[in-house]
C-alpha cells in the first residue's frame, strides 16, 4: 500500500469517528437510557461558543451545551478537532428530566498564529441526536495587542473664547479596537455631564463654545482588553480679544477763558485680553475743542440816597454789585454793601455824648494794654526756652564723653589680621614641620571617566613618576626634585559595596545608609553611592551622572568615620517654580547623612545644561527645608558667606556645609537665554513586521538625562543611528519641529500623520531632566529592502536647527550593537584617602601651613586665590578655619577629570617670583608637574 493510501485511510477514519461515536450512544439510547423526549428532537444549544481573544499567551476557552445530545464534537477551521482535545461533562436538568451535555476545548496562541486562511480562525459545535445534528454558531478566536504609538496625537491650539476647538486622535492599532477616553488635566471627561462637549465616534474631541475654563492639557486615552496608551499632551489656551469699554463723559473745557480742549476716555476692559488675545484697536482718549467764556468781575453801582435820620440819630446808604453784575465765574464785589453814619454830628443828647466821646476813648486804652501785655509775655517764654535748650545740650554732650567708647564707632572698619586670629589654632600644621616625601607616596588616577572616552583608559595604569621641581616648592622645604611614585593599585571596597558595576538603577544592591545618628535607606530607584570616609577625606561619584562630592582631609575628625551617601532624585521634581518662570538646570542632589558633622565644606559636582551668561540668566541654588519647601540658598552672581558656587561650561562646583537635598534652578531674563539640548536618534526593527522605527529624543544636555534615554534603549534593543549632537534652545516662547526629510519614495513608506512633529515651548523649556519622544513609523515596501537613508530635521522655530543622518542596515539578521556608552558601568563610585586627591598630603599641608598666615612677603591665601583664578565672594573663604584648605578643595573638585597638576604649579610658580630676591632662585627649566 502506497503512502497516498495511508494518509487517505487515517483522514477517512478521522471522519468517521464522530459516526462511530454516534451508533454507540444510539446503541445505549434504544436501550432505554435515553429519555422519551429525546428520541423525539433534535438537539438545541443552551450555550454557544462566543466570540474570544487571546491576551498574551494566554488560551482561551470554548465552549458548547446542547440538549438532547448524545455526542457534541468541535469543528475549527472546517476540520474536525480531536476527541481527546475535548473536555465533556453530563448532568441531568431536574426541570425538565432531560440530560445536558457540555463540552469545551482550549484554543492556543501557536493555533491562532499557524492558521493562515481567508477569514479569522473559527470554531463551532455540531451536536447529535438520533434524529439528527444541530450546529452551532461559530465563534472567532483572534490574538489581542494593542500598539504603543498613536497614528495622530491631538495637537495643541491656541483658539477665542466661545470659539470651536476640535482635538483629533487616532488611537494605536489594536485588537479588539481601542476606546477612546479624553483626560483634562488627568481627569476623565465627560460629554454626559457637559452638554457644550461632544465626543465622536471617530475619537475626535469636539467643545462647541470654547470657555476660559477649557484652557487646559488634553490627553487622548486608548484602551483596550490588553493595555492603555496615552498620547502626547496637547495644550489649548482659550484667549479673550479684548473690547472697548463705553466712553466717559466728556470733561471741562481745560482753560478759564478762551479756546480749549475736551477729552473723553474709554479701556480695553470689556473685556480685557486673556491668555495672549489681542489688545483693543483703536484710540483710547479722544478730545474735541471747546470756548470757554471769560469771567466777568462784578463792579458796585453808584450809592444810594441816605435814608432818613432814625431816633437812634443814624442814617443808611445802600448800593448793588451791578456795575458791572458778576459772570462766568467772575468775582463778586468787596466791601459793603451798606454803609451807617451819625445824623446830628454827635449832637444828639448827653448821654449820646457820653457814649460817642468818652466810651470810645476808655475801650481804645485798654485795648492797647492787652496788646502789649501779651507781646512781653511771648518774648518771656521764648527766652526761657532758648536757655533750655543750650542747658540740655550742654548736659548731653559731658554725659557722652564719660559713657561712650570711642572704639564702639571704629570697630565695624578695623581690618581683619589673618596672622593675629591663627596664632595658636590647633587645627593648622606647624610651619616648621618637616616635609613628607616618601617614596612610596601615592595618589590615584581620576575616578570617574567621562562617557565619551576610549575604553582603554579602563585599563590598570602603568608606573609613572611625577617630579614636582619649583623655587617656591623649595621655599616650601620640599626636597630637590622629589620623585612621587604613582601606581595603579587594586581598588579597595569600603563596607557596604561589592565588586559589582554600580549601574544606574541600582537593581545589583540594596544598601541600608547607615549613619550618626539613624539611619537613611536610599530608594532602590534612585542613582545613588555610598562611602564610610574618615579623617583623610575620600571622593564619592555616581557614575554617568555628572554629580561627585568631594570630602577634603581633615573635613571629618580624628579616630571617627562616617558612612556617607548620594542620591539623585528621579522622580518628579518637587522644586515648586516660582510663578512658573524658573526651572531645573542639573539633577536635584541628596547628600547625607542629616546629622553629618564637619570641619571643612564639602566640594559638591553637578552637570547642567546652561549657556551662562549673567545678563540672560538668573541662577540660584535652592536647598529643601524641613517642611519639604525649596528655599535659596544663595544666586550664583551673587556674594555669600554662607555658600559657595563656581559656575563653569557645563558644571557648578559648589561648597556647602549642611548636608539635605539641593537644586540648581535658573530663571530667564531675557529670550535670547539659551538652554543646551542633546539630540539622539536610536532605532530598531518592529518585531513580526516590516517596519521600522525611527525615535528621536531631546533631553537637557546632562550625563544624568541623557542616561535615562540609554537605559530606556537598553531594554528595547535600539540601536544608536548618529552620534548625538547639541541644540542650543532660546527662551522665545517659540515650539520645537522634528521632522524627517529625504525619505526614498520607492523603497519606503512612512505611517499617516508622522511626517512632521512638534513640542510645545513650554514641553521642552520645563522638561526638567525628562527626555522628550517622538517616533517615527516606516515600512518597507518589500522584504528585500534592507538598507534606510534619511535626514532628521530638529529645529527650533526661528532658532537653531541641527540635522541628524541616518544610514544604517535594517536587515532582521543582522546583529544589533550596544554602543560603549550603553554598556554597564564599572566605575568604583567612591575613593578613600591619599588616592581620592591629585595634591599629594604633604604638598597640601604645606601650601596651607604658608599661605593661612599673612606675611611680609605678600603671600596669603588671597594670592593663592587669584593665581588658581578664584576672584570672587573671597569673604566666603575668610570665615573659613583654613582657607587655603577649601581653596584647594574647590581647585580639586575643578580637576577632577583631567588630573593636571600643571596649572598648580605654574600658579605656585607665579607666587614664588614676587619678592624673588627673598627667595631661592627658580631653575631655569621648571620641572613638569603632570601627573
Amino acid at each position: 500500500m502506497g503512502m497516498l493510501e495511508r494518509r487517505l485511510l487515517v483522514s477517512l477514519g478521522m471522519l468517521m469517528l464522530p459516526v462511530l461515536c454516534f451508533t454507540r450512544t444510539s446503541s445505549k439510547a434504544v436501550s432505554g437510557d435515553a429519555s422519551p423526549d429525546a428520541q423525539s428532537t433534535l438537539p438545541h444549544f443552551l450555550l454557544e461558543p462566543e466570540d474570544a481573544y487571546i491576551i498574551k499567551s494566554n488560551p482561551v476557552k470554548l465552549k458548547c451545551r446542547a440538549v438532547p445530545a448524545l455526542q457534541i464534537f468541535f469543528k475549527c477551521n472546517g476540520e474536525w478537532v480531536h476527541q481527546n482535545q475535548h473536555s465533556s461533562q453530563e448532568y441531568m436538568d431536574e426541570s425538565t428530566g432531560q440530560r445536558v451535555r457540555e463540552v469545551m476545548i482550549n484554543v492556543t496562541r501557536q493555533q491562532v498564529e499557524d492558521f493562515h486562511g481567508p477569514e479569522d480562525y473559527w470554531c463551532l459545535c455540531v451536536a447529535w441526536s438520533h434524529l439528527g445534528t444541530s450546529k452551532s454558531r461559530k465563534a472567532t478566536v483572534r490574538i489581542a495587542y494593542l500598539r504603543k504609538n498613536f497614528e495622530q496625537d491631538p495637537q495643541g491650539k491656541e483658539v477665542p473664547i466661545k470659539g470651536m476647538i476640535v482635538l483629533h486622535c487616532r488611537p494605536p492599532e489594536g485588537v479588539p479596537m481601542a476606546e477612546v477616553e479624553w483626560l483634562k488635566n488627568e481627569e476623565l471627561l465627560s460629554s454626559i455631564t457637559d452638554d457644550n462637549i461632544d465626543t465622536r465616534a471617530d475619537h475626535n474631541l469636539i467643545i462647541n463654545e470654547a470657555r476660559l475654563s477649557d484652557s487646559a492639557n488634553y490627553t487622548c486615552l486608548a484602551s483596550n482588553i490588553v493595555a492603555k496608551r496615552r498620547s502626547a499632551t496637547a495644550t489649548v489656551v482659550v484667549f479673550v480679544n479684548g473690547g472697548w469699554s463705553l466712553w466717559t463723559e466728556w470733561s471741562a473745557c481745560n482753560v478759564n477763558c478762551g479756546r480749549g480742549i475736551q477729552k473723553r476716555t474709554r479701556t480695553c476692559t470689556n473685556p480685557a485680553p486673556l491668555n495672549g488675545g489681542a489688545f483693543c484697536e483703536g484710540m483710547s482718549v479722544q478730545k474735541i475743542t471747546c470756548n470757554a467764556l471769560c469771567p466777568v468781575d462784578g463792579g458796585w453801582d453808584e450809592w444810594g440816597e441816605w435814608s432818613p435820620c432814625s431816633a437812634q440819630c443814624e442814617r443808611q446808604r445802600a448800593r448793588e454789585c451791578t456795575a458791572p453784575a458778576p459772570r462766568h465765574r467772575g468775582k463778586m464785589c468787596e466791601d459793603e454793601s451798606q454803609a451807617t453814619e451819625n445824623c446830628t454830628g454827635g449832637m444828639c443828647t448827653e448821654n449820646r455824648k457820653l457814649l460817642h466821646d468818652v466810651k470810645p476813648q476808655s475801650m481804645e486804652g485798654t485795648n492797647d494794654v492787652a496788646l502789649y501785655s501779651g507781646l512781653a509775655a511771648g518774648v518771656i517764654a521764648v527766652a526761657v526756652l532758648v536757655v533750655a535748650v543750650t542747658l540740655y545740650r550742654k548736659s548731653q554732650s559731658e554725659y557722652g564723653v564719660d559713657v561712650i567708647d570711642s572704639s564702639a564707632l571704629t570697630g565695624g572698619f578695623q581690618s581683619f589680621n589673618f596672622k593675629t586670629t591663627r596664632q595658636g589654632n590647633p587645627l593648622l600644621l606647624n610651619s616648621s614641620m618637616q616635609p613628607d616625601i616618601t617614596v612610596g607616596q601615592t595618589y590615584s588616577s581620576p575616578i570617574c571617566f567621562q562617557d565619551s572616552i576610549d575604553k582603554e583608559l579602563f585599563d590598570p595604569l602603568p608606573d609613572i613618576k611625577v617630579k614636582v621641581q619649583s623655587s617656591f616648592m623649595v621655599s616650601l622645604g620640599v626636597a630637590d626634585r622629589a620623585e612621587y611614585h604613582v601606581k595603579a593599585h587594586p581598588e579597595t571596597f569600603p563596607r557596604g559595596l561589592d565588586r559589582d558595576c554600580h549601574t544606574m538603577d541600582g537593581r545589583k544592591r540594596n544598601l541600608t545608609l547607615l549613619s550618626r545618628p539613624g539611619a537613611v535607606t536610599a530608594s532602590k530607584s534612585q542613582p545613588r553611592t555610598t562611602g564610610v570616609f574618615g579623617h583623610l577625606g575620600g571622593r564619592l561619584v555616581v557614575p554617568n551622572t555628572g554629580v561627585s562630592l568631594l570630602v577634603s582631609h581633615g573635613a571629618i575628625a580624628e579616630d571617627t568615620s562616617w558612612e556617607m551617601y548620594m542620591v539623585i532624585n528621579q522622580k518628579e521634581s518637587s522644586v515648586k517654580a516660582a510663578e512658573g518662570y524658573e526651572i531645573l538646570l542639573a539633577p536635584e542632589v541628596t547628600y547625607g547623612p542629616p546629622g553629618l558633622d564637619l570641619s571643612f565644606p564639602v566640594a559638591m559636582t553637578i552637570a547642567h545644561c546652561a549657556e551662562v551668561n549673567a545678563a540672560n540668566w538668573n541662577i540660584q541654588l535652592k536647598r529643601q527645608a524641613k517642611d519639604n519647601k525649596w528655599e535659596e540658598v544663595m544666586s550664583v552672581e551673587d556674594e555669600s558667606t554662607s555658600c559657595y558656587c563656581l559656575m563653569e561650561a557645563n558644571c557648578c562646583h559648589v561648597l556647602l556645609d549642611q548636608p539635605g537635598s539641593y537644586a540648581l534652578v535658573g530663571e530667564a531674563l531675557t529670550e535670547e537665554a539659551v538652554k543646551r539640548m542633546k539630540l539622539a536618534i536610536f532605532g530598531s526593527i518592529e518585531p513580526n513586521t516590516m517596519d521600522y522605527s525611527l525615535r528621536v529624543y531631546c533631553v537637557d544636555d546632562t550625563p544624568y538625562a541623557f542616561q535615562g534615554v540609554v537605559t530606556t534603549e537598553t531594554s528595547k534593543g535600539g540601536q544608536l543611528l548618529e552620534e548625538p549632537k547639541i541644540l542650543l534652545f532660546k527662551g522665545n516662547t517659540l515650539s520645537l519641529q522634528v521632522s524627517i526629510q529625504d525619505l526614498p519614495q520607492f523603497l519606503w513608506n512612512i505611517k499617516p500623520f508622522t511626517t512632521c512633529q512638534e513640542f510645545s515651548f513650554s514641553q521642552v523649556w520645563c522638561s526638567n531632566q525628562q527626555p522628550l519622544h517622538c517616533a517615527f513609523l516606516l515600512e518597507r515596501y518589500s522584504s528585500a529592502t534592507t538598507q534606510l537613508s534619511c535626514k532628521i530635521s530638529v529645529r527650533q522655530v526661528k532658532g537653531h536647527e541641527q540635522i541628524l543622518q541616518v544610514y544604517t542596515s535594517v536587515a532582521e539578521s543582522e546583529k544589533q550593537t550596544v554602543p560603549y556608552f550603553m554598556q554597564a558601568d564599572c566605575t568604583v563610585t567612591s575613593h578613600t584617602g591619599a588616592k581620592a586627591f591629585k595634591i599629594p598630603l604633604s604638598i597640601r599641608q604645606r601650601i596651607c601651613a604658608t599661605f593661612d598666615t599673612a606675611n611680609a612677603k605678600g603671600k596669603d591665601w588671597q594670592l593663592l586665590a587669584q593665581k588658581l583664578h578664584i576672584e570672587r565672594n573671597l569673604s566666603y573663604f575668610a570665615k573659613q578655619r583654613s582657607p587655603s584648605a577649601v581653596i584647594l578643595s574647590l581647585w580639586e573638585a575643578q580637576n577632577q577629570d583631567n588630573g593636571d597638576l600643571d596649572s598648580l604649579a605654574s600658579a605656585l610658580e607665579e607666587i614664588g617670583k614676587i619678592n624673588s630676591k627673598h627667595q631661592l632662585k627658580s631653575p631655569e627649566d621648571p620641572q613638569d608637574c603632570n601627573q
